[in-house]
């Protein structure tokens, strides 16, 4: 039995090529820097630089009894959760452990260190000693995070590509309103590996320079790494998530389909859900990788369900595509415009070269300084497009008082 009953994004514990934390993330989104987007030569097998997007510094390790989910993967999540601990902490007193799930989504898991094992393997004749393949399992993100955090709800690992994140933050919303938890740990963390950078420059996908989204000059996306994770409540906060929508393309694996319909499906299902009317949205995080058909797609449906008037950005040329959990950076940027300690009201800038393409929604998108109106109640969408068909919204804004 669902509950119409609004959820709450209460926490969120961040880190990305802005930075390490909501007020360095935030603060470099919306200055539209790119701290870490820098140009790497060991990534393609080729030797050739491509430019992504890293986190900085060194990462926690997590505890000795959860050493076989060692990776950078789970590293970054350990961070993203330690920043809201507090939080968490709070919630596991009001709730207990077992009232508290865990959805995590992954598209790398921890693919790097299965690289380097099987080229330690290869020149040495064995896998590394410290080498366990339970840190190569999607499934292992959840239970990892949930070991760590000592939680007792479900542990669900979601992996739709590059709406993972969007679903998971979907999922925990659809936990709670059906009553088989009262919180929910949930979004994302992806680390760069050489498979998937490899992978995307095999479809061609990949960007020459700092991707370029909805320019006429855009040639592909660049990898990113990062975790986004939620702390998702019934009890009331400054930010809901006021509805979701999913659908599928069942069109071709690795690229959308041309019209989008079924895009535009997945976000009057969100509305709907929401029980918003369509013009009731102030801004529209986009997924905008940069690639031809995403870009051109993702356009065409913006145009044609909300017109050109609509204020929107992507982040891609700043943090990178973060692959699993793109969806959950997106949610996250928007709950950083939503809060209230962004007096200016600033939206996420679009940063590109500002070379519009007919047809393309090249008005809508944010310049440097963009901030909504005095009047506007600050509810976004926020898009996640993924191989597979795989389309997630999300509407997320200030909540109603």
């Amino acid at each position: 039995m669902t509950v119409d009953k609004p959820v709450y994004l209460s926490a969120l514990g961040i880190l990305s090529a802005l930075g390490r934390g909501k007020d360095q993330v935030r603060d470099n989104l919306f200055a539209g820097l790119q701290p870490g987007i820098v140009s790497r030569d060991d990534l393609l097998v080729d030797g050739k630089p491509v430019f992504v997007g890293e986190v900085k510094g060194t990462l926690p390790i997590g505890l000795d009894s959860l050493s076989p989910y060692s990776s950078r993967n789970f590293g970054l999540s350990i961070a993203a959760v330690d920043e809201i601990r507090t939080e968490i902490d709070d919630a596991v007193f009001r709730y207990g452990p077992a009232r508290i799930a865990v959805v995590m989504a992954t598209c790398t898991s921890g693919i790097a260190e299965g690289e380097a094992a099987i080229i330690e393997s290869m020149t040495g004749g064995s896998l590394p000693a410290d080498f366990d393949v339970r840190a190569q399992e999607i499934g292992s993100t959840s239970e990892a995070v949930a070991c760590y955090l000592e939680l007792e709800g479900p542990a669900i690992s979601v992996s739709t590509a590059c709406s993972s994140g969007a679903h998971a933050l979907a999922m925990g919303r659809r936990l709670i309103r059906t009553g088989l938890v009262d919180a929910v740990v949930a979004g994302g963390a992806d680390s760069l590996s050489r498979l998937t950078v490899n992978g995307f420059q095999a479809l061609s996908a990949l960007s020459e320079g700092i991707c370029n989204p909805f320019s006429r000059n855009r040639d592909g996306t660049m990898m990113g790494e990062g975790a986004a994770i939620f702390l998702i409540e019934k009890q009331e906060s400054e930010i809901t998530l006021y509805g979701a929508g999913a659908s599928t393309d069942a069109y071709r694996m690795t690229a959308p389909e041309p019209e989008g319909k079924q895009l535009e499906r997945a976000i009057r299902l969100a509305f709907n859900d929401a029980d918003m009317p369509l013009d009731a949205i102030d801004y529209v995080h986009l997924h905008g990788t940069g690639t031809l058909q995403n870009d051109a797609m993702e356009s065409k449906v913006i145009s044609r369900v909300f017109g050109s008037k609509i204020p929107c950005s992507s982040s891609k040329a700043q943090i990178g595509h973060t692959l699993g959990t793109a969806g959950a950076m997106g949610a996250a940027h928007c709950w950083l415009a939503a809060q209230s300690n962004n007096e200016e009201r600033f939206l996420p800038p679009h940063i590109w070269d500002g070379e519009g393409e007919d047809d393309m929604i090249s008005d809508n998108l944010v310049s440097m300084g963009g901030h909504l109106g005095s009047d506007a109640q600050g509810i976004f969408m926020s898009n996640a497009i993924a191989f597979g068909g795989n389309n997630t919204i999300l509407i997320i804004g200030r909540s109603t008082q």
